[in-house]
């Protein structure tokens, strides 16, 4: 019974880890790198702005989270994680902030 559990563990342990490597080895990571999200955002902890993955979880039962993020990434917003604005990132394309929202909406 104790290797079952042994094997379960290092099951979910290869999972999460795979996961992880998957969410850091993407189109929408190397994006948001090269743009500079990661200067305000990390995908797993709080920093200027809220951790991406608590952006994913936030919006996880909204039908349109990608269209709306997409939104926000390139209007900017205020008040919705405190007072520290999200500046606007007019520089992205429609394409561009709907790659960044939907490789967020992957880390829920």
């Amino acid at each position: 019974m104790k290797s079952m559990s042994y094997a379960a563990l290092a099951l979910a342990g290869s999972f999460a880890i795979s996961a992880q490597v998957h969410a850091e080895s993407t189109p929408g990571l190397a994006l948001a790198k090269q743009e500079n999200c990661m200067s305000c955002h990390s995908v797993t902890r709080p920093f200027m702005g809220p951790a991406l993955h608590d952006v994913a979880a936030k919006y996880a039962g909204r039908s349109d989270a990608e269209a709306y993020l997409a939104h926000k990434i390139i209007d900017g917003s205020t008040g919705v994680w405190g007072q520290v604005p999200m500046p606007a990132n007019t520089q992205l394309t429609p394409d561009q902030a709907a790659t960044l929202a939907g490789w967020i909406m992957t880390l829920k």
